[in-house]
């Protein structure tokens, strides 16, 4: 029986974890990088590179969700700890990132990255359970709660 217990305490960290720690492998990729130009003017650079730090934050806020959902936490709890991580590595990546030749750190993109977060909690427990009829929300609510009759009830 111990051996059983252990090999799904593996499997439940494989499958849970290792996405956000993988992912924020990835943010840490890109910080160590001195970014380009990405348009002619000003405001379409600004516009690219924030949505993608909403973006990336997002994916990671819903991977670190989709962890402690399965842990001991409730919805709530597991909502607010994963928009406060991901405020935490925001905050760690801009350091990094004061350490990386072309990059400078600012608060304005840890605000982008916490909002990406945010968005994120908002999104999966306000706006995908109305979309619950679609299949394809159906497999992304699977996904995240890894019980569909579970994730629409919005129980743990």
């Amino acid at each position: 029986m111990g051996k059983k217990v252990k090999q799904s305490t593996i499997k439940y960290y494989l499958y849970y974890w290792i996405p956000p720690i993988v992912w924020a492998i990835i943010i840490f990729g890109f910080s160590a990088n001195p970014t380009g130009k990405v348009g002619s003017s000003y405001l379409l650079d600004f516009a690219v590179k924030k949505i993608v730090h909403i973006v990336e934050y997002a994916i990671f806020t819903l991977l670190i969700y989709r962890g402690l959902i399965k842990s001991e936490f409730d919805k709530k709890n597991s909502g607010y700890w994963s928009i406060f991580m991901a405020f935490i590595y925001g905050l760690s990546d801009e350091f990094h990132q004061s350490f990386t030749p072309g990059r400078e750190p600012t608060i304005r993109d840890v605000i982008f990255d916490t909002l990406g977060g945010s968005l994120a909690i908002y999104f999966i427990w306000n706006i995908l359970p109305k979309l619950s009829r679609f299949k394809f929300i159906k497999i992304i609510l699977g996904f995240i709660y890894g019980d569909k009759k579970k994730s629409l009830s919005g129980s743990k």
